[in-house]
């Protein structure tokens, strides 16, 4: 049995839940930092040392110097984007030389996934998901489909290889896109990938080698997650989801870590709700509420651009989030954003078409459109919390709201962040 230590860390709601700067808090005591889900559809904002750091693609981890990072078998990786935003890290002088790693087994994010993605949304019309158009969901598709390419085939020495399933798949996709790819330059990136492929080899390793070996050093372990548990492939709010596994099985298929090192799972949720793109958000306020949390909350899409959809936190969501991936304690964020709030909301239940009241979040998305959710309304704390450096030195009512929150949980609230930098964040 492993003795190593394995601290797991995963968005609860819809993504952007501030999960970043936990794990770059996390950071300073782990020797590895991994990512095992996603794309660079996923955006963390950190804020250390003065210096603001965007990621995407990359694990937050690289900005501690003495951590080594791992790109998992379970992420998708666009190899331009991957270089692009190491070279911004390195621009703001972040040394990343020899820290970080990407699994062999990984898939690779063509321009192609990134061109069939906007036209599958475009086909979609209404009904379109909202994607990031970062190509994850047809890299994930070609993946499950067994026409995908992997990190480990775009080397210089099996070029030939690479070059032929290349463009095996871009006739796939002609033959089913016709004129619409017209205008999509394959020899464009196949030459842009010829000239990747030396750089990327040196990161290139294989990583159920590698992480075993990291356990049988008894490493300290952080799995970062992507996105967040509503929008899991198979646990989230369907079809309005992506396209990989966000939750806690996710960490196990994409990193082949062994589940008896697992020390603690960690839930990051909001101290409200938000989502970028379309599907369910039961709790929205699409009124002034909605516009003061956007607002306070700066509630824009790293990733996007988009500005968030907003409403009051949904225990009824998170109960079900918890049940699926068993947290060991919670990070809750962004406390300080209900500071002027006379009142606060969370919806408890929910209220059925014919009457019924419900505490279990709904299998199909469609129930989510004609549900009432039922709220307990707290009393507002109109108080400065960003000021607070100690849990005891919170407002009386925004301790009231915390407790409420764990005892519906049956999970702890261990540190609550009250601003943007790591200095924000509270640990009891």
């Amino acid at each position: 049995m492993s003795s190593a230590n394995v601290t797991i860390v995963l968005g609860t709601q819809f993504g952007d839940e501030g999960k970043g700067k936990l794990v770059d808090i996390l950071t300073e005591s782990a020797d590895v930092c991994a990512r095992s889900a996603g794309g660079n559809n996923a955006g963390h904002t950190i804020v250390a040392n003065g210096i603001t750091y965007d990621f995407h693609l990359l694990p937050s981890g690289l900005v501690n110097p003495k951590t080594v990072n791992l790109i998992g078998t379970g992420v998708v990786v666009h190899v331009p984007s991957l270089f692009s935003e190491l070279e911004a890290l390195h621009a703001k002088g972040l040394n990343t030389d020899g820290r970080l790693f990407v699994s062999s087994r990984a898939h690779i994010v063509l321009d192609l996934h990134q061109f069939v993605d906007k036209l599958s949304e475009v086909a979609l019309g209404k009904a379109k998901v909202g994607t990031t158009g970062k190509g994850i969901g047809p890299s994930y598709s070609t993946k499950a489909a067994r026409t995908g390419l992997r990190i480990d085939q775009l080397k210089p020495e099996t070029w030939v290889n690479f070059e032929r399933h290349f463009r095996q798949l871009v006739a796939n996709y002609r033959q089913q896109y016709g004129s619409l790819l017209d205008s999509y330059d394959e020899e464009g990136e196949l030459k842009k990938l010829k000239e990747l492929a030396p750089r990327i080899k040196p990161l290139v390793v294989d990583a159920v080698a590698w992480i075993n070996e990291q356990t049988k050093q008894k490493k300290e372990i952080l799995v970062e997650g992507a996105n967040a548990l509503m929008l899991d492939l198979d646990y989230g709010t369907y079809p309005y989801v992506t396209s990989s596994s966000a939750s806690i099985g996710g960490a196990f298929t994409g990193l082949a870590i062994s589940p008896f090192s697992i020390k603690k799972i960690v839930g990051v949720a909001k101290a409200y709700l938000s989502r970028v793109g379309n599907g369910p958000m039961p709790t929205e306020q699409l009124n002034e509420i909605g516009d003061y949390l956007q607002s306070k909350g700066r509630e824009v899409g790293v990733t996007t651009g988009r500005k968030r959809r907003c409403g009051w936190l949904d225990l009824v969501m998170l109960k079900h989030s918890t049940l699926v991936n068993h947290y060991t304690s919670l990070n809750f964020t962004k406390l300080d954003v209900l500071d002027d709030l006379k009142e606060i909301k969370a919806a408890v239940a929910y209220r059925l078409p014919n009457g019924e009241v419900s505490e279990i979040f709904p299998t199909n998305t469609e129930d989510l459109d004609v549900i009432e959710p039922i709220y307990k309304t707290f009393p507002g704390w109109q108080k400065d919390t960003t000021v607070c450096t100690k849990y005891d030195e919170l407002p009386v009512e925004a301790k009231e709201y915390i407790k409420f929150i764990e005892e519906f949980l049956g999970v702890k609230i261990e540190s609550v962040g009250c601003g943007p930098s790591r200095e924000n964040i509270i640990f009891r």
